[in-house]
């Protein structure tokens, strides 16, 4: 899981984890874009991943997630998706973009042209139901504390209308 101190200490439990892009870079601006990212979340889904809470904005994605290797399942979709996502930048010429993930690549990364996520996911293992009910809401609020929305639900990128009774973009557990 890259060279962050951060480990999943019990990678069959439920974890806290955000995925940020380079340098903070906003490529989730276009709904393509994040299809590519709940496209593989839902493959994931099928192998046993399951999520309790998401949200993508543009730069980052923030999911309390539980599989059975939780650690390698966060790998994949981030070896995957990095893939995916450039692939579809070179498609579009999106070349600002290209350059930037060239230039802000780590030094070390010396078996890539290009690095699309930052290193590390910082876990952070779901300790019991209080935990589990602040880092939903910090999720879900998310949207509205950068002034996207006036209500959490109506960030469609979001399970926050999960919560609400609604059907959202991804299956979600909701009971915990």
């Amino acid at each position: 899981m890259g060279r962050s101190r951060y480990k999943f200490t019990q990678p069959d439990q439920p974890h806290f984890i955000t995925l940020t892009v380079l340098h903070w870079i906003p490529i989730f601006t276009r709904p393509k874009t994040v299809q590519i990212i709940f496209d593989a979340i839902k493959h994931l889904q099928l192998e046993g991943l399951k999520v309790y809470a998401y949200v993508v904005l543009e730069n980052h994605l923030h999911m309390v997630a539980q599989s059975p290797k939780l650690d390698r399942d966060i790998s994949r979709l981030k070896s995957f998706t990095a893939r995916q996502l450039i692939n579809y930048f070179h498609q579009h010429k999106l070349n600002t973009i290209l350059d930037q993930l060239k230039h802000y690549k780590k030094a070390h990364k010396h078996n890539r042209a290009l690095q699309l996520w930052q290193e590390g996911v910082h876990p952070e293992l779901i300790q019991n139901h209080s935990m589990m009910t602040q880092k939903v809401d910090y999720i879900h609020f998310n949207p509205v504390k950068r002034g996207y929305v006036e209500v959490a639900e109506h960030w469609c990128y979001s399970s926050a209308r999960d919560y609400e009774g609604h059907h959202g973009i991804l299956d979600i557990c909701t009971q915990w």
